[in-house]
């Protein structure tokens, strides 16, 4: 039976082929990680990087690009290959890198790829990007309370679920944390626990979706 409970903690370097991350971070950057399944990747998820690169004035965010989401089923999640380059289709710009670096790192949970790249970059300043969507289903999420403490979350807006999100267990958990709109921009250097909700544009592609537009088109 699933339960949100705390994790485990895993040796700090994770699996040996963590150490070929594909990717290489200097102490001093502000670095967004944008994990999901990306089942597929469409311009909503690229508007989430998008704005958080730009709000919170981002070195480079990395797509992490899960091998199998907990809380998914396996059946309905395509090839990672597949999901990679749906991803690197959407993500725009050098300073966008999609990255399989939780397969690499031998990591099924958010709070274990967090602890791993923490150790593996120290000095690097990373904030963990989400959409509203996830922000309402958070407290489901392995470990979620100590990710709130790991590190900074960036919470971008998202069509309809952005007003329930901010009354989701997590925002009522963490309210004390929250940073006003205002002072976002200095997220990646607050110890955390530490979260800002990001207004902007809305973008109404989901992948939800875009996997049932892709089933009908086949039958």
């Amino acid at each position: 039976m699933w339960f949100a409970g705390p994790a485990r903690r895993i040796p700090p370097a994770g699996r040996p082929g963590g150490l070929r991350l594909g990717f290489d971070l200097k102490p001093g950057m502000r670095v967004g990680l944008f994990g999901g399944s990306f089942n597929p990747a469409h311009e909503g998820h690229a508007h989430v990087a998008e704005t958080a690169k730009r709000r919170l004035r981002l070195d480079k965010v990395i797509w992490l690009v899960s091998p199998q989401n907990p809380l998914k089923p396996s059946h309905e999640t395509a090839d990672l290959a597949e999901r990679m380059a749906g991803a690197a289709a959407v993500a725009r710009g050098r300073d966008m890198i999609v990255s399989d670096a939780e397969t690499r790192l031998g990591s099924q949970y958010t709070i274990d790829t967090l602890r791993a790249l923490k150790a593996r970059f120290p000095g690097v300043k990373f904030v963990w990007i989400m959409g509203a969507d996830s922000l309402a289903t958070f407290h489901r999420w392995r470990g979620w309370t100590q990710i709130m403490r790991e590190a900074p979350v960036a919470v971008v807006s998202r069509p309809w679920i952005s007003l329930k999100s901010r009354f989701s267990p997590a925002a009522v958990r963490f309210r004390h944390a929250r940073l006003p709109s205002h002072r976002a921009m200095g997220l990646p250097g607050i110890r955390p626990p530490a979260w800002a909700f990001l207004f902007g544009r809305f973008n109404f592609q989901s992948s939800t979706a875009l996997r049932e537009r892709m089933r009908r088109s086949k039958s």
